[in-house]
């Protein structure tokens, strides 16, 4: 079957050819069961492949639990997620990656961020860019609904779309944030109020320059 194709053929094509840096599963009642999901983390483990799951968008069914279970350094939508769950991530290292874009475009209700942070649990930001779900790729735009919908404020917005981004993928040496020794990664505003105003003013185009690696 299908995934068997996936560990006996196509893992070890792109670990060979080091075409991807994480295996990434959509654990949903449309897509894969939680049995599949856990083979295909453990299939990506064999070949130096660390998971990053899509679950939890529509259904509870134990994507996260099985997740937390293999160390998958993140877990992405949460649009649904109850009080197990919640406390099976508080107790991990596992990122709650929150994707405001898609239930924005499905007209869906938001993730519980507010009750996901007040857990202490960390949380990043992404736009989910996808021709289905969130054909959108403007991270300025899911500042707005984070705090517009998802009753995040402005810095802990700002904060999972930046450094904690970085942490669900890695790359918090490297960049997501400005510090000695990181990647010259930043954008200049307009002259704007508040930091606050970045994620009022949806819409807006309130950026001024972006520098990629200090150019």
């Amino acid at each position: 079957g299908y995934i068997q194709l996936i560990i006996n053929e196509m893992l070890p094509k792109i670990a060979g050819e080091g075409l991807a840096d994480y295996l990434d599963v959509f654990c949903e009642k449309v897509a894969f069961s939680v049995e599949e999901t856990e083979r295909l983390i453990e299939a990506g483990a064999r070949y130096g492949l660390k998971a990053k799951i899509h679950t939890n968008q529509f259904n509870c069914m134990g994507g996260i639990e099985v997740s937390v279970k293999h160390g998958a350094v993140s877990v992405d939508h949460l649009e649904v997620v109850n009080d197990a769950e919640i406390e099976c991530l508080r107790h991990s290292n596992t990122i709650a990656t929150l994707l405001p874009s898609a239930p924005f475009f499905l007209n869906d209700h938001y993730p519980p961020a507010r009750k996901i942070i007040d857990a202490d649990i960390a949380v990043a930001l992404a736009t989910d860019y996808n021709p289905g779900s969130s054909p959108s790729g403007k991270v300025p735009f899911v500042l707005s609904l984070a705090c517009v919908k998802m009753k995040m404020l402005p810095e802990e917005a700002i904060n999972a779309a930046t450094i904690n981004g970085a942490c669900a993928l890695e790359l918090e040496r490297e960049c997501g944030s400005i510090a000695a020794g990181k990647r010259a990664n930043f954008i200049l505003t307009r002259p704007v109020p508040s930091l606050a105003f970045l994620p009022y003013a949806f819409g807006s185009d309130w950026i001024e320059r972006v520098f990629i690696n200090g150019k």
